[in-house]
């Protein structure tokens, strides 16, 4: 079965150009050209990963052609518009530390120049978190932790000063303010100012655990594990990612190990196990695992989770394989589209869709882990 998977991945490579990406479903769908966003980014990190395990130049060779075509000599990034000031777009900017280190081009540092000055005009709450994006002010979202930070620490390690305190401020500020001792899990989102209509008056809390926003914050945690030196705030990432695991693991279905859209509400009318935020989930316990972090029966845990993924949601057809049970998108607001409220009607509202990026990439990172086990 791992071969049809590598096999798949590079059939992915295959059908994509520096113009359109085989995996980004919702953008060759509309027709439109690749842009420089976080989808794309996480599976160019994949297809690096994978060069690194198998070495096979093929997955290297695409990445370093794709963000050829986005990063020009001068270090400015086409299509990427810094006065959106949104996280999303900071994610990609991680492909181009490995990429300078091996090919030595100068355009990639200065690259990653451009997005940290970026993220350093980027707004902030008063406790100095990042907002999500502009259009969302005063908001701290957990995806963004893995946008925003995990880009932060790399740039901290190989071209930064090594100060780290930023980071692991706004981990701090995100534990205070998102977890919810009782049920042991993170909210999607939080309001600094109180006044979004989806936020508590008092807490600005969204109301729901939704499974794919704790899946991108277990991701950059893990990530942060790989990359922070001791000494740092490793030991927080580490301690943060034990405490979220340990949390998590009582809402895995029993049969499978996926977890579920709205992870409290297992089994309500509506709801499903959902492949993306599954994915995310063992992929950060394997790795966890990996870097010794976490106990090794996590790697178990996380091994359960992807085997029930293929078992539940992959098929096999002929060359491709089709990835079922993916949550196609799920937000907070903004003002203008209220359906978006954080409810659990309305994330159990949001399309669920096969071969989407969002689900794709996740699924290789994972997969990534579970060949490390074995070479």
């Amino acid at each position: 079965m791992y071969k049809q998977i590598d096999a798949y991945v590079l059939s992915l490579i295959e059908r994509s150009s520096v113009e359109y990406t085989a995996w980004n479903i919702e953008k060759a769908r509309r027709g439109e050209r690749a842009t420089w966003n976080y989808i794309d980014g996480c599976m160019l990190n994949c297809l690096l990963e994978m060069t690194d395990i198998l070495g096979d130049g093929r997955y290297a060779g695409f990445v370093e052609r794709f963000v050829d075509s986005f990063v020009l000599e001068d270090g400015s990034i086409r299509t990427f518009q810094a006065e959106k000031q949104t996280l999303d777009d900071i994610n990609e900017g991680r492909v181009l530390f490995p990429l300078y280190r091996m090919t030595g081009k100068e355009k990639y540092r200065l690259g990653a120049q451009t997005l940290k000055k970026a993220l350093d005009a980027q707004p902030r709450t008063l406790e100095g978190s990042f907002w999500h994006k502009k259009i969302y002010p005063h908001q701290v979202w957990l995806d963004g932790i893995y946008m925003a930070q995990v880009f932060s620490a790399l740039y901290e390690k190989h071209l930064g000063d090594g100060d780290y305190t930023d980071i692991e401020n706004q981990l701090r500020t995100v534990r205070k303010r998102m977890w919810d001792d009782e049920k042991q899990l993170y909210y999607h989102g939080y309001d600094a100012s109180r006044k979004a209509f989806w936020a508590d008056p008092e807490t600005g809390l969204s109301q729901s655990f939704w499974l794919r926003a704790m899946g991108w914050f277990a991701c950059a945690l893990a990530d942060l594990c790989g990359i922070l030196p001791d000494g740092s705030c490793r030991e927080l990432a580490a301690a943060l990612l034990l405490e979220m695991a340990s949390g998590v693991q009582q809402y895995a279905d029993a049969q499978t190990g996926l977890y579920w859209q709205v992870v409290d509400q297992g089994g309500r009318e509506g709801n499903y196990l959902e492949t993306s935020g599954s994915a995310m989930l063992a992929y950060a316990m394997l790795k966890g695992a990996r870097l010794g972090v976490l106990p090794k029966e996590y790697a178990a845990q996380g091994r359960k989770t992807f085997d029930g993924i293929v078992n539940k949601y992959l098929h096999f057809d002929g060359d491709g394989i089709t990835l079922e049970g993916i949550c196609l998108v799920a937000g907070l607001g903004p003002e203008s589209d209220r359906r978006r409220d954080g409810s659990y009607a309305y994330y159990i509202s949001e399309p669920v869709v096969k071969n989407d990026a969002k689900g794709v990439a996740p699924f290789v990172m994972c997969y990534t882990e579970i060949m490390r086990l074995h070479h």
